[in-house]
């Protein structure tokens, strides 16, 4: 199996303290992958790694089969990126954007122009084009910054907080454009604080905790080991919760419990997962 993303080893220390400590990751061809864990776990370094701008302390990275410090120069054309932090230039339109990225790229005059027509089309942005940054809204600048990460077609696709601060309406629209984008063979690798998200988007999800990957697989797969039914019960403003096989077992432990109890039988989610395995929510420091 073709990896766009190979991590062995991976190791990073700032002042002795390890961020990143032995990372081992193989994220496929055309995957749709979610990285997450807690605020300091390490996400946050180990893209800056993959992106050429950190060098490991140890271990090896690979993007499309090149190494990212070996090979810096040619491992920028593999990739675009989509930051969690707006990082448009707010005095040119929306096009002039593109353009000055496409520039930076060195893309041809004629392809520039194409390309960008394409890019603004994609994102349904086209009647925008002429308007300065300041002028849209915050959804309308995430679509931006995904035009400009596509402009010089690269196979792999950095989604760093993509939709945070957007509306659930706007999230949703947004949604629709990555898997449209991974639809049509872009690789995706995906950071994110909405669970939900990450659940909803992605085949496989990678938890990384104190640096190290805790769990990794199909979040259905994740659900199943922890359990796919939870029970919450309620005692002295405090919720407990438990996790079951099935609704049989689960009802089978609720008949035995205190009938003054307030009890809710639900699906579990990668939420109960991530909790669990990190004992954080996910935008705890």
């Amino acid at each position: 199996m073709p990896y766009m993303v190979e991590i062995s080893g991976l190791t990073k220390e700032y002042s002795g303290i390890r961020v990143v400590d032995g990372l081992d990751l193989q994220v496929a061809a055309g995957e749709l992958f979610g990285f997450l864990g807690p605020n300091g776990a390490g996400k946050t370094t180990t893209i800056r790694i993959l992106t050429t701008l950190t060098k490991p302390s140890s271990g090896q990275a690979f993007i499309n089969g090149y190494n990212v410090v070996a090979e810096a120069q040619r491992v920028k054309s593999e990739f675009g990126i989509v930051q969690q932090h707006i990082s448009l230039n707010r005095d040119l339109t929306v096009r002039e954007n593109l353009e000055l990225h496409a520039r930076l790229h060195h893309l041809p005059p004629a392809e520039r122009k194409k390309r960008i027509d394409y890019l603004l089309e994609y994102v349904d942005m086209t009647e925008w084009g002429s308007q300065t940054i300041d002028q849209i809204s915050g959804g309308m600048k995430r679509k931006v910054m995904i035009a400009r990460a596509l402009i010089h077609r690269p196979k792999l696709l950095f989604l760093d907080e993509p939709t945070v601060g957007l509306d659930a309406q706007t999230r949703r629209r947004v949604w629709d454009l990555i898997r449209m984008m991974n639809s049509e063979g872009a690789t995706i690798f995906l950071t994110t604080h909405y669970i939900e998200e990450a659940e909803a988007l992605c085949r496989r999800v990678g938890i990384v905790h104190h640096g190290r990957l805790i769990s990794l697989g199909a979040p259905v797969q994740l659900r199943r080991k922890l359990g796919l039914i939870t029970v919450e019960t309620e005692d002295n403003g405090r919720t407990h919760y438990s996790y079951f096989p099935d609704r049989d077992a689960a009802s089978e432990f609720v008949h035995r419990l205190n009938s003054s109890e307030k009890v809710v039988m639900r699906e579990s989610n990668l939420e109960d997962v991530f909790v669990e395995l990190t004992g954080q929510k996910v935008q705890e420091d």
